[in-house]
């Protein structure tokens, strides 16, 4: 008697299944993008659409590699390519790979697992893992190992495992473990990250549900270019609108390509290649936040007593101006929440531009004291987290004044209202900094916008001449008040 045994289904199978389809679309996506923005160096450009059918004649991947590398690589090229002509691209990709070598492991990158066959077929994993491997040698591991930190190790043995496997490394001599090829790219990203965020207060353990919230993205920017985020307001925002939020600041500000969207990252696992791609853009613009310590610290004292001396002072005189910065933001935070109680009263107009002077006087007496905190204390002209945090603080009770201001012009009787709020609105004009776009034609139309506007402004200001030399009886007792 023959019993058959019924093949049982498990969820969790299913479960492991969905996720890695996901993650294998989101690394398609990611890893798309990320091809394109280094293909549109090349002249002509290309583009990748699809990159499982777009690699398989090695073109776009001899492409890629050339504008990686600036080499030159031989390749077959034509309408009518065969499978032959395929594989030699593909197998020329793949030697010149295997010639690199990595400055974690010292030794040619293996690659383990992939095939020129399995290229040519389109077959999605080892595809992704072949760019996985392009991803990691020549973006992240180049651009962790010249950090401060990692200069002069030298570390790793093992290969990279572009389809997830591991191999055993061997001790170094220096007691330490050694990281492979990933892994060492992986913990020098990571820990590049940590130095950066734990100033804010943010515990970034991986690369994947701790950047669900955007929060980190913003923390990375935030140390960057401190004025472009609002930290406190961030902590405080849905997931979908800090990423998309951070990921449109950094690339109109700090030109890094968009290679993710929120939907890709608000997810219980997020894809941790794709996010480690991204990240490590931001290595290109950022400094080693060691070297952007307090400027007492940049100087080496070569006497031991001295050195010890130096610190102490050195710590003191950091600790009073922490000190001092953050009673001015309580200060400077009071004010303007001061300010807008004081601005949502009514009465007597003259009675609250009276009210309003006060204010202003406060404010402008304290600005020579927050110009001179503003004052980088830091290297490269870098403000630290907690000047950042005053700088915003002076601007949003900055603007808080300027919106009571216009408030209080906008309730003068006419023409003198009208005129006050024209005068606003060239002062907003006059000090806005023109900056230059991404492309001739948007800069050629944000002037031409800013012109239009100036136009606009001016035959206002004609509009309003005659009204204001025959002012009215209720003008008149205005300014009599």
């Amino acid at each position: 008697m023959v019993v058959k045994m019924a093949k049982c289904y498990c969820p969790l199978d299913g479960n492991k299944s969905k996720l890695r389809d996901e993650q294998e679309a989101v690394q398609k996506r990611t890893f798309t993008k990320w091809i394109n923005s280094h293909l549109a160096k090349r002249e002509p450009p290309l583009v990748v659409r699809d990159l499982f059918e777009d690699i398989k004649d090695g073109v776009m991947l001899l492409a890629l590699l050339e504008v990686l590398s600036g080499q030159k690589l031989p390749c077959e090229q034509g309408c009518k390519l065969r499978r032959i002509h395929w594989l030699a691209n593909v197998g020329t990709a793949l030697h010149f790979l295997e010639g690199r070598r990595s400055v974690y492991r010292g030794s040619p990158i293996k690659l383990v697992n992939i095939n020129t066959t399995d290229v040519v077929d389109g077959r999605p994993s080892i595809v992704l893992g072949l760019i996985w491997t392009i991803i990691l040698y020549f973006q992240i591991e180049e651009l962790t190992s010249s950090l401060p930190s990692q200069r002069g190790e030298t570390s790793s043995t093992s290969s990279v495992d572009s389809s997830n496997s591991t191999e055993a490394a061997s001790p170094p001599v220096k007691r330490k473990p050694r990281l492979s090829f990933q892994g060492g790219a992986k913990k020098a990203l990571l820990k590049w990250v940590q130095r950066t965020a734990t100033k804010l207060g943010l515990d970034v353990r991986d690369f994947g549900p701790s950047w669900r919230s955007g929060v980190a993205f913003h923390a990375i920017i935030f140390a960057l270019r401190p004025q472009l985020v609002d930290m406190e307001r961030v902590w405080n925002s849905p997931n979908r609108a800090n990423l998309e939020e951070a990921f449109t600041l950094a690339e109109r500000e700090l030109g890094i390509p968009r290679l993710l969207d929120p939907e890709d990252v608000d997810v219980d696992k997020p894809d941790e290649r794709s996010i480690m791609t991204y990240v490590a853009q931001f290595l290109k613009h950022h400094p080693d936040p060691q070297e952007t310590e307090t400027a007492g610290q940049q100087d080496e004292v070569t006497s031991p007593s001295l050195s010890r001396t130096y610190t102490s002072a050195t710590s003191h005189l950091f600790q009073e101006q922490r000190k001092t910065l953050r009673e001015l933001k309580v200060w400077v935070e009071q004010l303007e929440r001061d300010c807008a109680q004081a601005q949502r009263e009514k009465g007597d107009l003259g009675q609250l531009y009276q009210c309003f002077k006060r204010y202003r006087v406060q404010y402008e007496l304290r600005r020579r004291q927050v110009e001179t905190c503003m004052q980088s204390m830091q290297k490269g002209g870098i403000l630290t987290s907690d000047q950042a945090l005053v700088k915003q603080a002076w601007e949003r009770l900055s603007a808080r004044l300027l919106d009571w201001h216009l408030q209080l012009d906008g309730a003068l009787p006419n023409p003198l209202g009208e005129a006050a709020l024209w005068l606003h609105q060239v002062e907003r004009i006059l000090t806005e900094e023109l900056l230059p776009r991404q492309t001739h034609d948007d800069t050629a139309a944000a002037v031409h916008k800013t012109q239009q506007r100036h136009k606009v402004h001016g035959e206002q200001a004609r509009a309003l001449q005659p009204n204001m030399y025959a002012p009215s009886a209720a003008l008149r007792n205005a300014v009599v008040r």
